[in-house]
């Protein structure tokens, strides 16, 4: 049996800064690796989530040159949890804008989750741009994706989970959740605001893995994280990320081209893996991955194995 691949050493960053994209944003960003090496962009999730050190490792430092970047509003981009000009619009502009900075032609773009959903709509846009494409946990933020997590459906495998979800919602209004999640994480009420972050950040961390895992969902408690996490990623799913229905699905033929990688988790929660399948179905030059035994999380040991060997692949790594 092959040994699961797991993340290279921790690394620190060789170079960083912040990057003024305009409306009043500036955007942090940090470069791994070895300068002129590959190029590389990482998406991190959410809507909201920001950077961690573990996603600096899915690449061979050796073979790559990669930029990760907090994107508008989280992490340690400022103004802090800002919803002005913070859009899947502003933020492929912004990806467009470090592309340049770095002075890369093109780029492997590396995404999950929410990082999926930005890059295949930065893919679509500038295809030309991308030289290869690494996507775990698919979502396209189709209505059907947003109601079966925060209305009903994953409800009924967390109901222990859920209750907590919707305590601070009352009865009355919980026939659209994301509408009166809306109202209190963007409202005037700092303890009210705070109080529900907390409850929408808490639901999300205890259910993107398959087991419970602290170390994953830790981070999802603490109350800066969370309250720029729930009102960026609230802010997108009630606007539905700005996008057409279904475009992402309907326009994945801009993508035949790009050399890529699907890995899914069999039993991903978060973004159930029919969608990683309507798009492996629309795509399917690109290569796709279902992994048994797994959830959603990046670190998921099935999942990462699949990311690295990807990357290393796309380095042209002698492990493959």
């Amino acid at each position: 049996m092959t040994e699961l691949r797991s993340f290279y050493p921790e690394i620190e960053p060789y170079a960083v800064g912040h990057l003024d994209v305009g409306d009043g944003h500036s955007v942090y960003w940090e470069r791994v690796g070895t300068r002129g090496a590959k190029p590389a962009v990482f998406l991190h999730g959410g809507p909201g989530g920001g950077l961690m050190p573990s996603q600096r490792r899915a690449f061979d430092p050796a073979r790559y040159d990669v930029l990760l970047f907090d994107q508008r509003g989280c992490g340690r981009s400022t103004p802090f949890a800002s919803l002005e000009a913070n859009t899947t619009w502003h933020l492929v502009a912004d990806i467009e804008r470090l592309r340049q900075m770095v002075g890369a032609e093109q780029w492997l773009v590396f995404g999950g989750s929410w990082g999926s959903t930005l890059a295949l709509a930065y893919a679509q846009a500038h295809p030309e741009r991308v030289s290869e494409l690494v996507l775990r946990g698919i979502f396209t933020l189709r209505r059907s994706e947003l109601l079966w997590y925060y209305q009903h459906g994953a409800s009924l495998l967390f109901p222990d989970k859920w209750e907590r979800f919707i305590a601070p919602i009352p009865e009355a209004e919980r026939d659209d959740l994301m509408a009166a999640y809306r109202r209190r994480l963007a409202g005037d009420d700092a303890a009210a605001r705070l109080a529900a972050a907390k409850a929408w950040s808490q639901w999300e961390g205890e259910t993107i893995t398959l087991l419970p895992e602290p170390e994953v969902s830790n981070a999802f408690y603490a109350d800066d994280y969370a309250l720029a996490f729930a009102r960026i990623e609230n802010h997108y799913f009630v606007h539905g990320g700005w996008l057409e229905e279904g475009q992402l699905l309907r326009d994945a033929g801009r993508l035949r081209d790009i050399p890529a990688v699907i890995v899914q988790g069999r039993y991903d929660i978060a973004c159930p893996a029919t969608t990683a399948w309507e798009l492996h179905r629309a795509w399917p030059e690109a290569e796709f991955v279902m992994v048994e035994g797994a959830g959603h999380s990046f670190s998921q040991p099935g999942i990462l194995h699949h990311l690295v060997m990807a990357t290393d692949r796309f380095a042209g790594s002698e492990f493959i």
